[in-house]
């Protein structure tokens, strides 16, 4: 395989550019800025994934490269105007979780909007960039086409990488983008300290939503069964280093959302999210409540406490 470019030299671009070093490629690491990408290319280190150092078949550049292959790894809401500058015609792997704000799109359907030449698979699952980075045992789904998937698989897999292949797209792509609201919801009932019992009812509940929302789609409910969607919902909703999770909980503990967002420099990709994510499903016409309190939440027309109150107010239903 030629040389794997990953556009985005954040903290899981930088783990992902890091794990495919392992697997044997050579890689050119994407940063925007000139004056970032020359300090990690001459220290050999990112300050976004602290004590890692990059191996040597890593370069970084801030000149969009060309590659056989590429990880596209920007945050969902900037990605239309990278896609837009890439060069090349090779596949692109888009290893970013959401919906975008306005178009209400899922990655891969911006990726071809924008460029519909490039095929596209997503790589998605449970991951902590600092884990991946340092070689522990982490499994993820790669969702796309079967031969581009089986590339995928062979170029950046390691047994300690263990990648699963996966023919439904959407699924994978809706449990992406659903597991941080719903991380933000239980961070919410963790931080006004509702009890372990509501926040596993919570990511039950949420679950069965973004099931809902992945039929509707064209997806099947066993893919948000599986490591794109429970897989990551209990990584994200339970892990320390959730960023989702972690906002969720300093709402829940009383803090504004302005305030909890001010003191942050990475991107919380649920607070962007969530109203896109609720919109989309409301013109698929289903409902997601608990996607939709988040939303509600997150444009101020609620607070916490209403927004668990009003959950915890639904009519009774079965199951």
């Amino acid at each position: 395989m030629s040389e794997i470019a990953v556009i985005g030299a954040g903290a899981w671009g930088t783990a992902l550019a890091v794990q495919a070093a392992r697997a044997g490629r050579a890689v050119v690491l994407w940063a925007r800025d000139a004056g970032r990408a020359g300090a990690i290319e001459a220290s050999r280190v990112n300050p976004r994934l602290p004590g890692v150092v990059l191996p040597g078949s890593i370069r970084v550049t801030s000149v969009l490269p060309g590659a056989g292959m590429t990880l596209l790894v920007v945050p969902l809401q900037h990605m239309r105007a990278v896609v837009a500058g890439l060069p090349g015609g090779g596949p692109v792997v888009v290893c970013a979780k959401g919906v975008e704000r306005g178009s209400l799109l899922l990655p891969l359907e911006v990726l071809a909007a924008v460029r519909g030449d490039r095929e596209g698979a997503v790589l998605t699952g449970p991951n902590f960039a600092h884990e991946v980075a340092a070689g522990l045992p982490a499994a993820a789904v790669v969702a796309g086409g079967e031969a581009l998937r089986a590339a995928v698989m062979a170029g950046i897999g390691t047994p300690g990488f263990r990648l699963y292949g996966n023919d439904d797209a959407i699924g994978a792509q809706v449990g992406g983008a659903a597991k941080n609201v719903v991380a933000i919801a239980a961070g919410a009932v963790v931080g006004a300290g509702l009890g372990e019992n509501a926040r596993a009812a919570l990511v039950t509940r949420g679950l069965a939503e973004m099931a809902r929302l992945a039929v509707a789609l064209g997806g099947r409910a066993e893919t948000v069964a599986g490591l794109s969607g429970l897989g990551d919902l209990l990584l994200t909703c339970t892990g320390a280093s959730s960023r989702n999770f972690s906002l969720g909980l300093e709402l829940g503990r009383g803090l504004g959302l302005a305030e909890v967002l001010a003191g942050r420099s990475a991107v919380t990709e649920g607070v962007t999210t969530a109203p896109a994510l609720a919109a989309r499903a409301a013109a698929a016409g289903v409902g997601m409540p608990i996607v939709e309190a988040v939303a509600a939440v997150m444009r101020g027309e609620i607070d916490v406490q209403g927004a668990i109150a009003a959950l915890l107010g639904r009519p009774l239903r079965d199951e």
